[in-house]
């Protein structure tokens, strides 16, 4: 890039000003990783200050059965398979209530798309989880899941969405968007619902007042100019709506699955993602590292390239660590604090749709008025 053309990018970046699809790609072609670090953490800052925000919650995954046979993933089974699973409704409330003590605000459930689950089991789930914990956000359900849940029922996704909100479904995680274009989902996911279905059901939340997340696995087969696409997709959506909450990049991880000599992406090129993802998604509020897939360096680091959320302590993550991720599979609240302290910045617990619970500020606890 000229130094013409990256001082005017740098220009429109600080005023705020929209940038073009050739301005985002040529974000991925600046060699100082450093710069494009700075302009992020202005923008970030420009949203939420000197603040990083964490949440305490649980991953709870129903099932591994999935009919999707998605190339990319490593935790779906068949039916039958050696170590396939499938909890009961009485499981899921043991498994939420053993983290009754860590004090989760939020239960976090995906799961595989089962081929003998009606829709009235993932009804109960949520209906007992709610009555079980109602001081408790649960967000769950991919909106791959509530369109498989829209075909095995019958229903539209709107009635499906009413009938699971109804029930205590406060909102939904961003999964299975993976690139929002057909010629990777072709590739990758050709059983699962298409790039215009996926935003069409975080469309149809959003209108009935369901917030959601949305993210983006790459690393993969996608083109970085297929990623700006995907970007591109989700800030229109997001002018329309105003329903996202968080963009959530996730580095593909291949072991075990068909894509397994595929090169894992390095930490630069992490760290590059969520900087560009920052500046280029000027309507989305906040820019969230899944430490679990990053890993908790990189994590760290990102507070410094424009992420203002490390997500949360988790508890029991199984589909990443299908894949060979070889974090932990959980992390303590402390531990989330000090590595935010650490960096500068100022840890906020927050509930699911961002209300603070709690600052950390000079090493006390405060709670914002």
């Amino acid at each position: 890039m000229k130094g013409s053309d990256l001082g005017e990018l740098e220009k429109k970046v600080r005023s705020g000003e929209r940038l073009s699809k050739e301005e985002a790609l040529s974000l991925f072609e600046l060699d100082d990783i450093f710069f494009l670090g700075k302009l992020a953490r202005e923008v970030k800052e420009r949203k939420s200050g000197n603040y990083a925000y964490f949440n305490v919650n649980r991953h709870i995954n129903l099932t591994n059965v999935c009919v999707s046979g998605c190339r990319f993933c490593a935790f779906s089974k068949d039916k039958g398979d050696p170590g396939s699973y499938t909890m009961s409704i009485e499981e899921v409330l043991k498994s939420a209530e053993s983290a009754r003590d860590l004090g989760i605000t939020e239960l976090h459930i995906v799961s595989g798309l089962h081929p003998d689950l009606p829709l009235d089991y993932y009804l109960g789930v949520i209906k007992r989880l709610k009555e079980a914990m109602p001081d408790v956000h649960i967000q769950a359900f991919t909106a791959v899941e509530i369109a498989y849940f829209s075909k095995i029922s019958g229903l539209p996704v709107k009635e499906v969405l009413l009938r699971l909100k109804g029930v205590g479904l406060g909102s939904l995680p961003g999964g299975g968007a993976e690139i929002l274009d057909s010629r990777v989902r072709k590739t990758i996911c050709p059983k699962k619902c298409t790039a215009d279905e996926w935003l069409e059901v975080m469309r149809t939340a959003h209108s009935i007042g369901l917030k959601s997340n949305a993210t983006m696995l790459y690393g993969h087969i996608e083109t970085l100019e297929e990623r700006i696409d995907h970007l591109f997709r989700l800030r229109e959506l997001q002018d329309e709506t105003g329903g996202f909450q968080s963009f959530v990049p996730l580095p593909f991880h291949p072991k075990n699955t068909e894509f397994e000599e595929v090169r894992m992406v390095t930490a630069l090129e992490n760290l590059r993602m969520l900087a560009v993802s920052r500046i280029v998604l000027d309507n989305f509020p906040h820019i969230k590292a899944f430490w679990i897939m990053l890993g908790l360096k990189v994590a760290q680091i990102s507070l410094h390239f424009g992420v203002d959320d490390l997500d949360g302590t988790v508890v029991e993550e199984k589909i990443t660590h299908a894949a060979g991720a070889e974090t932990d599979q959980a992390i303590a609240k402390d531990e989330l604090i000090g590595l935010i302290r650490e960096t500068g910045r100022t840890p906020i617990e927050r509930d699911t749709l961002y209300n603070t619970i709690r600052i950390y500020e000079n090493g006390e606890e405060g709670v914002m008025d």
